[in-house]
Formats: C-alpha cells, sequence, structure tokens
C-alpha cells in the first residue's frame, strides 16, 4: 500500500479540508492490512480501512482525534477480530507534493530511526517494496506509483462489468473506447477516461507502450482489426474475448496479415477464468484477477521492457 497523493488532492480541491487516516500497525486478526487508508470530509469520505465500528468511530473523530491512537478491536468497539491497529490521522487543507516517499515523526522525539532511512533509500532507488512502514513513532510511506494503462474496447455488458470492476482501484487507469458517446453508461465511474472514436482501431496508436488491452467489442470484425493492429505496436498484454472457434479463425486470419504464430500467440483468448462461467460479471472478476496478480510482479506495466508480454496473466 502506498500514498496516493492524487487522491488526497482532488479530496482537498473538492472539500478544502481533508483528513487522512492510515493504518500504521496491526496485531494479530484485523480487518485491513498496514497501510490501508482512508479520507473523510464533511459529509463524506472515500478508501475504507476496513469498515465497521472501527471505520465509523474513526471517520466521526477524524478532525478531532490524536494524530496516533493504539486501539484494540474488540468489546469495547463491538468487534470480535481479537487484534489491535494503530491509525494515523492527519489533516491537510492544500495538496502534498512528495519526491517519491514521505516520511514523518508522528509522535515522541526521536530522531529519524535506522528503518526508516534505510526504506527511503529503497524507494528513492527502485528497489523498495512500496510498503509502509512505523518505527519509534516515524512513519514511512512510499509515493503511489503511476497507474498500469488499460485500455478497453467496446462498452457492452463485459465492458461495463470490467470497467465496474477495476474502476475502483487505483492500480489501473482506464481508457475506454467505443464507437459513440451512446454507447456508453449515463453515468460512469470517476477516473475512467472515455474515448468515442468512430473507428476505434485508430485509438490503439494513442495507446502507450506499456498498455494492457481487452479486446470485446460487438463487432468480429473490429475484434479482429484491433488485434492487427495491437500488434504491430508495443504493449503490456492484450487479451480478446471470444470461443476458441473465434479464436482458431482470427490466428488464421492475423497470419493471413503477415503476423508470426509466435506474436500472435502474445494476445490471450479466451479472457477470464473458465471455472467462473460466462455472465460478463464473473469474466470481469476472473480478468481483474489475472489483471491484479500480474500488477503483483515488479515491473508488470512494462513486462519484456515494452515488448508484448504473453498475455496469460488476464487469461488465468
Amino acid at each position: 500500500m502506498s500514498f496516493d497523493t492524487k487522491a488526497l488532492a482532488d479530496a482537498v480541491a473538492l472539500h478544502g479540508r481533508v483528513a487522512r487516516i492510515v493504518v500504521a500497525d496491526v496485531k494479530g486478526s484485523t480487518p485491513r492490512e498496514a497501510g490501508a487508508s482512508m479520507l473523510v470530509w464533511p459529509g463524506g469520505q472515500s478508501g475504507t480501512i476496513g469498515g465497521g465500528a472501527l471505520e465509523h468511530e474513526a471517520a466521526l473523530q477524524a478532525f478531532d482525534a490524536p494524530s496516533l491512537r493504539h486501539i484494540p478491536l474488540g468489546p469495547t468497539l463491538g468487534q470480535c477480530c481479537g487484534g489491535a491497529v494503530s491509525l494515523v490521522t492527519e489533516v491537510f487543507d492544500a495538496p502534498l507534493e512528495i519526491n517519491g516517499c514521505y516520511s514523518r515523526r508522528i509522535a515522541g522525539e526521536t530522531a529519524k530511526p535506522l528503518v526508516i532511512q534505510r526504506a527511503e533509500a529503497a524507494a528513492r532507488n527502485g528497489t523498495g517494496d512500496g510498503a509502509l512502514v512505523f518505527a519509534e513513532g516515524w512513519l514511512f510511506e512510499a509515493a503511489q506509483p503511476v497507474a498500469t494503462p488499460l485500455w478497453i474496447y467496446g462498452a457492452g455488458h463485459v465492458g461495463r462489468a470490467l470497467v465496474d470492476v477495476l474502476a475502483p482501484l487505483p492500480d489501473f487507469q482506464i481508457t475506454w473506447i467505443d464507437t459513440g458517446l451512446d454507447r456508453y453508461p449515463d453515468t460512469v465511474p470517476g477516473g475512467v477516461r472515455v474515448m468515442p472514436a468512430e473507428n476505434p482501431a485508430e485509438a490503439v496508436a494513442l495507446a502507450p507502450a506499456d498498455a494492457h488491452h481487452l479486446v470485446l467489442t460487438y463487432s468480429h470484425a473490429l475484434d479482429l482489426e484491433l488485434c492487427h493492429r495491437i500488434l504491430n505496436t508495443r504493449f503490456a498484454s492484450a487479451g480478446l474475448i471470444g470461443s476458441d472457434t473465434k479464436w482458431a479463425r482470427f490466428r488464421s486470419r492475423l497470419r493471413d496479415l503477415g503476423h508470426e504464430t509466435a506474436r500472435i500467440d502474445q494476445i490471450s483468448c479466451p479472457i477470464g477464468q473458465p471455472g467462473l462461467g460466462k455472465h460478463p460479471q464473473a469474466i470481469a472478476v476472473g480478468v481483474a484477477a489475472g489483471l491484479l496478480s500480474c500488477s503483483d510482479m515488479a515491473g508488470t506495466s512494462r513486462l519484456g521492457g515494452g515488448a508484448a508480454n504473453s498475455g496469460a496473466d488476464i487469461a488465468s
């Protein structure tokens, strides 16, 4: 988990004064891990530190609470987790600019401990794992990395399900392409960039080299053209919705268009997890799980140095 300074800046711009509550430490069984955070403003909040009475009380006291609280998750809160959490609360009325990481003393008067200094050095030289560190009253958080670009072609049932599942996650910056505004739902999740295009295949050239592509339009002809264009670019991974029969035909057509078999194999089809079924939401859950598993690996958005990934992570 890391510090999402963009989310904080957006909240401050909208609401003026915002409290950020982060789980700094956990003991035993707890609803969320260290690093989980939420933003609170008068009349609203975003993110979660685990829900229930803990989150409710933390939100109520966000602007009045001490900066550091140690809270047992027992009968006093009406929770039976049995563990304990340490919460750090900070109030912001302006955006926070940080260079790779953010370390600060929360409590006490000790000098910056060595473990914090090491975490800072690792964050700045690119070897850190992004984990929060809380030691001797000091808190270290890495900056939220740039989100992985995810380009979704098609705003039908599966496209909508995918966007609904993936949009709340900070891991991905979604660009959603279809042939016109009338193809999209009336309400699009915040943070999703809508890109209507008369010919969506022409949008492929605008995608960055580290983008993941998911092709699931209403037209097999358009799907084929999208696959053709994607194979002519650099990409992180690509997935195509369809049956084994559809993919066999596409493979033949793509070979006729001049693509080598090894290159064609870098598109994954079908997508999702077969055991979950073919309902749009089931497909979306399977694809999301594959993308998240992929994003846990170092450099996922630049697999193969910007060349195409095998796409297996999307399908599995």
